[in-house]
C-alpha cells in the first residue's frame, strides 16, 4: 500500500514540476530551465545523501557500478525534463501527462517482456496489453474535441 501512496505522490509531483518548468521556460529558455532543474535537484540530492546515507554509502561506490551505462540516468533526466517542458507547452498539462504516462507504461512493459537492463523477464499477458490499449483509447477520448 505504501508503494502506491508514494507512486501517487510521485505522479502529482511530476505534474506540478512539469507545469513549473514550462512556466519558467516561457520566461527564460528550455535548456536554461533544464540546467536549473538539474542543478537544484543535484544540490538537494547531495544534502539528502549527506544527511541520510553518507555513513552507509561512499561516493566512490558510483565508480564501482558494474554496467557503466546505468550511470546515464542524469543524462536521460535532462532529456526527460526537456521533453516534458516541450510537451506541456504544446499539449497542455493534462494531455501531456496522460501521453507521458501511457508511454512510460508501454516502455516499462516492453522492458519487462524482454528482460533488458537487468530486469527479470516477464511472461506476456494479454490483459496487460489490453490495459495499455484501454489507456490509449482513454487518451483518444480525453483528447477528443
Amino acid at each position: 500500500m505504501w508503494g502506491f501512496i508514494i507512486a501517487l505522490i510521485s505522479g502529482a509531483l511530476m505534474s506540478v514540476q512539469g507545469v513549473f518548468n514550462t512556466e519558467v521556460t516561457k520566461q527564460t529558455g528550455a535548456w536554461l530551465t533544464n540546467s536549473w532543474v538539474q542543478l537544484s535537484g543535484f544540490l538537494v540530492c547531495i544534502v539528502g545523501w549527506f544527511l541520510v546515507e553518507r555513513n552507509k554509502v561512499n561516493i566512490s561506490e558510483l565508480f564501482r557500478v558494474d554496467d557503466k551505462y546505468m550511470l546515464l540516468g542524469g543524462v536521460i533526466g535532462a532529456f526527460i525534463t526537456w521533453t516534458v517542458i516541450q510537451s506541456m507547452g504544446q499539449l497542455g498539462p493534462a494531455k501531456a501527462v496522460l501521453t507521458i504516462v501511457i508511454s512510460q507504461v508501454a516502455v516499462a512493459y516492453l522492458i519487462e517482456l524482454f528482460g533488458v537492463f537487468g530486469v527479470e523477464r516477464a511472461v506476456f499477458e494479454m490483459r496487460k496489453l489490453i490495459g495499455i490499449l484501454v489507456a490509449i483509447a482513454g487518451l483518444i477520448v480525453f483528447k477528443w474535441e
